[in-house]
């Protein structure tokens, strides 16, 4: 028996904790749509989470889907992958979504899998490490890496915000330059583009292991802030304590293969939504090569 399945013992034990209730799924379809020869487009393909009042699981391994949402009703006749967290573990099986007299319907199959992390090898042209929190003498080396959805050293613009996402990250766009308006903390703004996009942005994608600590988020970076994004993350960062930064960049065509620029940054402003936040720094000191080269890189322009 592979690994990444579950044994009998573990099955009957993760059945009584769906039984129990309370348990919020992700549902995603695995085929494509087959009634009336309408065919998925890949950007029909997606995961729709589903909160416990909407599921009711029965004795004998069926899940109801009571008054599911609207985007759940389009998976009947359809199979599905559902995963689910069972303490702190990433769990999934697929099953074919049903149509009974109730409404919609599945049957949890005899395998239950382990969720697998898939390993992205990826090769960063800048990347940074906070090491240091000066006000504590504390040795920190936390991992900081491009956000997925940013565009660094370019001007950041409100089409790179999903469409979708645009209404609600304009409400906290306008609330956020009301504050920056008072407290003359925030630069030209240009930085909570960036930090509204990553408030906004859902993924509903599940890992092998729940809330897992993640390296922080680039978010933008210029010759005079970083903003890093952070998500289930443990740390409290408090405006004005001061941190040592290390940012290293690859030099493409160049006998040097990278460069690194030190620098010490307070916490300027965070904002937070849920289970993220965004913390902005800004450069308390900073070399003056290290001044030009930032401000060259992310502005195209020569500094002088």
């Amino acid at each position: 028996m592979s690994d990444d399945k579950l044994t009998g013992i573990e099955r009957e034990l993760v059945l009584k904790y769906l039984i129990d209730g309370n348990v919020p799924v992700t549902l995603t379809p695995v085929d494509e749509k087959i009634d009336d020869n309408i065919h998925s487009v890949p950007s029909q393909i997606f995961p729709v989470a589903l909160k416990p009042e909407h599921i009711k699981v029965n004795e004998n391994g069926k899940i109801l889907l009571e008054n599911p949402p609207q985007s759940v009703v389009g998976f009947a006749n359809r199979i599905v992958k559902v995963e689910f967290y069972f303490n702190r573990v990433g769990l999934f099986f697929n099953s074919k979504v049903f149509t009974e007299s109730g409404g919609l319907a599945l049957v949890i199959p005899d395998e239950i899998e382990r969720i697998k992390d898939v390993e992205e090898i990826v090769n960063y042209d800048f990347s940074a490490v906070l090491y240091f929190e000066v006000n504590n003498k504390k040795e920190l080396n936390t991992s900081c890496y491009p956000w997925k959805n940013s565009e660094l050293f370019t001007r950041p613009t409100w089409k790179t915000i999903p469409l979708e996402n645009q209404k609600l990250a304009k409400s906290y766009l306008e609330e956020f330059v009301e504050l920056a308006k008072k407290e003359k903390n925030a630069g030209n703004g240009i930085q909570l583009i960036p930090i509204c996009n990553y408030l906004t942005y859902i993924e509903n994608k599940m890992e092998s292991i729940q809330n897992r600590v993640k390296p922080l988020s680039i978010l933008y970076v210029d010759h005079e802030r970083i903003v890093f994004g952070a998500e289930n993350d443990g740390t409290s960062y408090v405006p004005g304590v001061e941190y040592a930064l290390k940012m290293s960049f690859s030099i493409k065509n160049s006998p040097v293969l990278s460069r690194d620029v030190f620098v010490t940054c307070a916490v300027n402003k965070i904002y937070e939504r849920e289970s993220k936040k965004c913390i902005d720094f800004v450069y308390t000191t900073i070399q003056e090569e290290d001044l030009r080269f930032l401000y060259e890189k992310t502005t195209k322009c020569l500094f002088i």
